[in-house]
């Protein structure tokens, strides 16, 4: 899939190789651990996920490149940030294979890294000179905020529904998702059609990829994966596996190992086991497919092209992602 670019054809391979340039230069700092930290995040990578949705929906939209990698780059950094300070918050040894920054250089060194990513959020957006984007932008964040602490609050109160999870799964992925595809719209000044169609993509997009996050979190293979399965379970997490046992099956055993943070010998093991007896490893994937159906009809309102048949296939891969 290409686009023209001063008279040559530019894939989308190079728009993603111009963005990590550019996230590149987002994070540079004169201060050692912060640069190292920046160099870090731009080495390890990862999915990509949500700059490649901005790409995406601009090459779909006919935007500037530029106002698309802008809004990649602010996704980006806001999620960056967020790991940063999940993992502390989580106790989290590792990070897409490497040892987590909190542990390498502490505590205050790891916080104020993540909150030099926000400054850098902040810039661009006054870059953009877009209100509407700011907005937009606010709200995916104060979401991000409210689901991390809705989801350690159900931890610690043990109250679990179906209600708290979509919302944390919305807050905490789903928001943040959708402003990676909507704000494209705001800066190339899309139909407020179009505009809400994207939105509504990235949401159940954004629902779809947590949902299946979760399974594998649970029910994944630990090689594919590259950690063990259950990390959910330790921290007292009832995801959509296990609120099936708790809430439609009202089995006491799957309360009591979410509410003792599987700490026994087999906790793990015996949570699989009744996950896959009652049904709900196949309801789960159930609900995943709804929402892939849900984000594919979303593009409905928009015309045949090349970036939405990838937006489609990357909705569709969730039904059957592995890691």
């Amino acid at each position: 899939m290409t686009r023209e670019r001063g008279g040559a054809a530019v894939g989308l391979a190079d728009e993603l190789a111009e963005f990590e340039a550019a996230l590149a230069r987002e994070l540079e700092s004169d201060v050692a651990f912060i640069r190292t930290i920046g160099e870090d995040l731009v080495r390890a990578g990862g999915k990509r996920v949500r700059p490649t949705l901005a790409l995406l929906a601009g090459r779909m939209l006919g935007a500037p490149p530029e106002r698309s990698q802008l809004v990649a780059l602010a996704v980006e950094l806001l999620h960056s940030a967020s790991l940063l300070h999940d993992d502390l918050i989580d106790g989290a040894a590792t990070r897409r294979g490497e040892q987590a920054a909190f542990l390498r250089y502490g505590n205050v060194v790891s916080v104020m890294s993540g909150d030099f990513m926000l400054a850098r959020v902040l810039r661009l957006l006054a870059r953009s000179g877009s209100d509407e984007l700011i907005r937009l932008m606010a709200d995916a964040a104060a979401a991000l905020c409210e689901g991390e602490v809705l989801q350690f609050q159900c931890a610690t109160l043990k109250e679990w529904s179906y209600e708290a999870y979509t919302r944390i799964n919305e807050g905490k992925t789903a928001q943040l998702m959708a402003a990676a595809v909507e704000g494209v719209a705001v800066l190339a000044g899309a139909p407020a059609r179009q505009r809400a169609a994207l939105r509504a993509f990235g949401l159940a997009y954004g629902r779809a990829f947590q949902l299946r996050d979760d399974y594998l979190d649970l029910l994944g293979d630990p090689v594919s994966l590259g950690k063990p399965v259950g990390g959910d379970l330790r921290e007292g997490k009832a995801t959509y596996p296990v609120l099936r046992l708790i809430i439609e099956e009202g089995l006491e055993e799957a309360r009591l190992i979410v509410s003792r943070h599987a700490s026994e010998k087999g906790d793990v093991e015996r949570m699989i086991e009744l996950v896959k007896a009652h049904g709900a490893d196949a309801a789960t994937r159930e609900l995943v497919g709804r929402e892939v159906d849900a984000a594919k009809a979303a593009l409905d309102a928009f015309p045949p092209s090349p970036a939405k048949e990838e937006l489609l296939a990357l909705a569709e891969r969730e039904r059957r992602r592995v890691s």
